[in-house]
């Protein structure tokens, strides 16, 4: 359960909110992925979802993850969670979120959801990028400023996780040159296109139906990106109905040839889940080294 130390900490920062003293009521454990705690929490002043972990182990994810969501919900374009603090002090760090009720999908859920990240997605900048550094999972997610998204995705996505896959000895150093030959062909397999605020790690277990059966999407990995890096994740491990795909052409079409270059931007994902999970992916990194090769 949590710790009372935590527990004191939330207390005094909704009671700092609100201007009266804060009681937990109630706590229960919820999912909350592999490197947190979750729980809900019920109080005298409402109902509110908080993540737990090591502060020294992931330092400052929280606050990186906080201004994400922040920036997410000032587009006002889809539901994201609204952020009513975070903490790192001592052992534990926490970020507390107002509780949001699951429902079932709408008759226009798929559709809205696809028109809504389309909206998302036309929220530009000048540089690919984002104002610092933060985290994928729990690995860091590099952010420098970039005028091109072509050395962006190979400087700050792919090379980083390929060398951090080779330190780890779950690749090998002789696939460096496959690597170093697709990077070659980067510029020319990407169409050019504006920096797209990204939610950055939109796979199904990071969206959710509201109570009044509207999309959701949470736990973001934030970054100004080519707009297909968030398509190509909702197509990695499934769970996204085709009726989303039709309201974002709509919305905001994409590039033809789209559908072919999902595999490349997965290829960071995947980077990411071999060094997160293991060699068990490696066949899906080598299926896309050949395919471009």
């Amino acid at each position: 359960m949590i710790k009372p130390s935590v527990q004191e900490r939330i207390q005094q920062l909704l009671s700092s909110r609100v201007g009266v003293h804060v009681e937990v009521i109630s706590v229960r454990s919820v999912g909350g992925g592999s490197i947190n705690e979750a729980y809900q929490l019920i109080t005298n002043s409402g109902t509110f979802f908080v993540k737990v972990n090591s502060a020294s182990k992931f330092p400052s994810m929280f606050k990186k993850e906080a201004l994400g969501l922040e920036a997410l919900a000032a587009t006002n374009t889809i539901h994201i969670p609204n952020v009513i603090g975070f903490s790192e002090e001592g052992e534990d760090a926490f970020l507390l979120l107002d509780w949001v009720e699951k429902g079932t999908t709408s008759t226009s859920f798929w559709e809205d959801f696809g028109h809504q990240l389309g909206q998302l997605h036309k929220c530009t900048h000048t540089n690919f990028g984002w104002t610092n550094d933060n985290y994928i999972g729990s690995l860091v997610q590099y952010n420098s400023w970039t005028k091109s998204w072509s050395s962006f995705f190979i400087e700050q996505r792919i090379d980083p996780q390929l060398k951090l896959a080779v330190e780890k000895g779950l690749i090998d150093a002789h696939k460096l040159e496959s690597f170093h030959q697709l990077y070659k062909q980067i510029e020319n397999i990407f169409p050019n296109e504006p920096p797209a605020l990204l939610h950055g790690d939109l796979w199904s277990g990071n969206y959710m139906v509201t109570a009044a059966g509207e999309p959701m999407i949470m736990d973001p990995a934030v970054y100004y990106g080519h707009r297909e890096m968030d398509i190509a994740m909702t197509q990695l491990f499934g769970g996204f109905d085709g009726r989303l795909y039709e309201a974002y052409n709509e919305e905001y079409p994409l590039n033809d040839g789209w559908q072919d270059r999902m595999t490349m931007c997965n290829l960071y994902p995947l980077l990411v889940h071999v060094n997160l999970f293991g060699s068990s992916y490696l066949s899906q990194v080598n299926a896309v080294l050949k395919q471009y090769s």
